[in-house]
């Protein structure tokens, strides 16, 4: 996983795009989605402040393109999705 690689933007909930780094992605055979993990760029220079860190799933399409991301509909998938997190914070931290 290339770290700071890549970037996306995102429509937020007022329709403004926001650019935003994602931290990283990963494919679940359990709910047969891909789910990526960002936040808005800007935020990792502001210390005061917890990061808030997005989630969303999408379906990779065969032709290499990124797929239209979804929302996070079930709380099973939420507690993957933070499973995920903390497994990669952890070993963030470790390095």
């Amino acid at each position: 996983m290339e770290h700071g690689e890549k970037q996306i933007t995102i429509i937020d909930e007022n329709g403004n795009e926001q650019l935003c780094e994602v931290l990283f992605t990963f494919d679940s055979e359990e709910f047969n989605k891909s789910y990526v993990l960002y936040f808005p760029v800007g935020a990792e220079e502001d210390d005061n402040e917890e990061i808030e860190i997005h989630a969303s799933s999408f379906v990779s399409n065969d032709d290499n393109t990124d797929g239209e991301l979804s929302p996070i509909e079930t709380d099973e998938e939420w507690d993957m999705i933070e499973e995920m997190l903390n497994t990669f914070l952890d070993e963030e931290e470790e390095e």
